[in-house]
Order: C-alpha cells, then sequence, then structure tokens
C-alpha cells in the first residue's frame, strides 16, 4: 500500500510538472520590411496584432498568414482592443504623437486623433471603458473613449505622472499601474478621479519597463533592467515579494495560466510561478532566438507569441583586444542590425508530456 501511495505520489508530480514546462512549438517566418515593438492577441478571433515601424500587421496566429497590412504610422509602438466598440487603436510615437483608430472586422482605417510626442503603451480598461495610453516624452497618461469620433475627436485631459511612462496595467477595478522608467517607481493612478494616489519603489529591481497583473490575486510582475530582475509587487499596497533574476534587456511580462513570463533581448524567455504561499521562484529559462524581447499571450490556446527576427553579426568597435567580427553584447549598446525579410513570430507552448 505504502509504495502504492508513493508511487501516485510521484505520478502526480510528474504529472504537474510536465504541464508548467514550456518549449518553442514553432517559428512563423514572416518577412517584409520594419522594426517591431509591442505584440497584441486577440483571443476572441487568434489574430496577431504587430506593429512594424510605418505599419501594423494583422496576423492569422493558426495559419500564420497575414491578413491585413494598416498603414499609416510614422513610429508604431502598440495595439489595443476594443470588441464592444468594434475598434482597435494604435500608437504612433513619431512626430506629435497620434492613435490611428481601425475596424476590427475590415481592418480599415477609420482615422487618427492627435496624441502626443512618443506615444508607446496601450491598452484598453473594459472597467472604465477607456482605452489608456502613456507619452514617454511628455509624462503624462492619455484616456479617450473607444467611440471617439474618430476624425474630429480629441483626447481627454492627459493625467500627470511626473517620470517617463513605459507600459500599464490595469486592476479590473479603476486603477492602473505604470512604469516610471526614469524614478525606478510604480505610479498608480485611480482613474475615475485622473489623479496618481501612490508611488512605489521597484527595489531591487533596477528600470521597470515590463507590466503585467494577476487580477485575481492582486500581484504586479515587473521585468526590470539594471539590476535585471522580475518584481513581484502586492497590487494592493505595493509590497515587493520577490525580485527574481532574468535576463538582460527585458521588454515585456505576461501572466498567464498562474504563471508569469519575462521575455528578454539576450534570447531567454524566464518563467516564474509561486512554489508555497508567498515564496516565487523561476521555474524555467526558455532558450528564444535573440531579440524576442516583447510578447502577446492568447489565454485561450494558452500560447505565447515573441517577435524578432534574425540579425547581422556586426563588427566590433575598434580597439585593443577587439576580435573582428565579434558580435556585440547587448550590454555594449550596440544593437546587430536584421538581416533583410527575416522577420518571424517565435510560438511559446507547452511541452506535449511524453
Amino acid at each position: 500500500m505504502k509504495n502504492l501511495l508513493l508511487a501516485t505520489i510521484l505520478l502526480t508530480a510528474a504529472s504537474t510538472f510536465a504541464q508548467t514546462d514550456w518549449t518553442v512549438a514553432k517559428t512563423i517566418h514572416i518577412g517584409g520590411d520594419g522594426g517591431w515593438d509591442y505584440l497584441t492577441v486577440d483571443p476572441a478571433t487568434h489574430h496577431l496584432y504587430v506593429p512594424r515601424s510605418t505599419h501594423t500587421l494583422v496576423i492569422d496566429a493558426e495559419s500564420g498568414k497575414t491578413i491585413a497590412d494598416i498603414p499609416g504610422q510614422e513610429r508604431a509602438h502598440g495595439v489595443a482592443l476594443a470588441p464592444e466598440a468594434g475598434r482597435g487603436f494604435i500608437t504612433d510615437g513619431g512626430g506629435e504623437g497620434a492613435i490611428e483608430i481601425f475596424d476590427l472586422k475590415s481592418n480599415a482605417v477609420l482615422g487618427t486623433i492627435a496624441a502626443l510626442p512618443d506615444a508607446d503603451g496601450i491598452i484598453f480598461d473594459p472597467a472604465t471603458k477607456k482605452v489608456l495610453a502613456v507619452s514617454g516624452d511628455k509624462g503624462v497618461l492619455m484616456t479617450l473613449k473607444p467611440d471617439i469620433d474618430p476624425k474630429t475627436g480629441k483626447i481627454d485631459t492627459p493625467i500627470e505622472l511626473n517620470g517617463a511612462p513605459e507600459f500599464l496595467a490595469s486592476d479590473g477595478k479603476g486603477r492602473v499601474y505604470i512604469n516610471l522608467m526614469d524614478k525606478n517607481e510604480i505610479a498608480v493612478v485611480d482613474i475615475k478621479a485622473r489623479k496618481v494616489i501612490a508611488r512605489w519603489p521597484v527595489a531591487p529591481g533596477g528600470a521597470p519597463v515590463g507590466m503585467s497583473i494577476d487580477t485575481k490575486n492582486h500581484r504586479l510582475f515587473i521585468g526590470c533592467r539594471k539590476p535585471q530582475k522580475l518584481i513581484v509587487m502586492n497590487a494592493n499596497n505595493g509590497k515587493v515579494l520577490a525580485g527574481l533574476p532574468i535576463g538582460e534587456s527585458v521588454d515585456a511580462t505576461k501572466f498567464l495560466d498562474g504563471q508569469a513570463f519575462a521575455s528578454c533581448r539576450d534570447g531567454s524567455l524566464a518563467v516564474a510561478g509561486e512554489t508555497s504561499p508567498g515564496k516565487f521562484e523561476i521555474l524555467q529559462t526558455i532558450k528564444t532566438p535573440l531579440g524576442a524581447r516583447t510578447m502577446g499571450v492568447d489565454p485561450a490556446t494558452h500560447t505565447l507569441y515573441l517577435p524578432t527576427a534574425e540579425f547581422e553579426e556586426p563588427k566590433a568597435a575598434p580597439g585593443p583586444g577587439a576580435t573582428p567580427g565579434t558580435a556585440p553584447s547587448p550590454a555594449s549598446g550596440r544593437r546587430p542590425a536584421p538581416k533583410p525579410d527575416s522577420f518571424m513570430i517565435v510560438v511559446v507552448a507547452r511541452q506535449q508530456a511524453k
């Protein structure tokens, strides 16, 4: 009986481990011109929205085919989807800044409204029924209604953040959490009151870049650089619950299936989880292609999508000890150039148990 019980326990543990083991399932070659930034997934249609600098691709995740190419941006950053309004919103950080509005069914551009310079991270918050976007250069949160007139509409009076925002997450109850990269802190905004109500430091992490939230358990997952940490924070009071080691140049975090993910430019995807009440650990580090620094998740299919490309091997900067043809590290600040027509989407999913 004891042997049977022990075997059952071991079998259960092995099954649990298999369920939490993630892997690169496939890579979708897309090609084309342009850089990339935030990737957004529509879990209802399984469409991927991928900004490519001056245009935004709409890709069918199942077939890998590009089904639309939305033009008209100068420096596209992110996409927010408002399904009830039947609209999508693209932040354009070029020039004076803009938010382009398109139809979710036809992918036709409906219009562009003026925003502020360096319009960057953007989300739709169902709780407040607002599209929320940040301006890095102006240090503000911009808000607008999803049914805004796409030709003549104007954004609401911006909310001052007193810092350089990068990305944001909503608790679904009217609070929004925003990374302030230059302050190494999180600004907590009450959308109804339209003001910052708290500021929380992210130490032992450095500059906060990636941001996601577990709304059920009230936890924030913040990807930081220099020091490079995945910070787990209590979303009620700002208490830091953990500071976990991750790769270099993190750009996004996501929460999926009870685990947190941090994607880094160095080709690593960290998976973190709560191993016991209040204790968090890195459960797995997945090797991804260089440059796979941002990601989107599809909770319906339990899949992550990371955009990147193949890169040229740059010559080392001249100097003592320099080896010709050696690629610089991300810490050198010199990014290798992507190879032409090599853009791709890396698909990460649970590894099938054998």
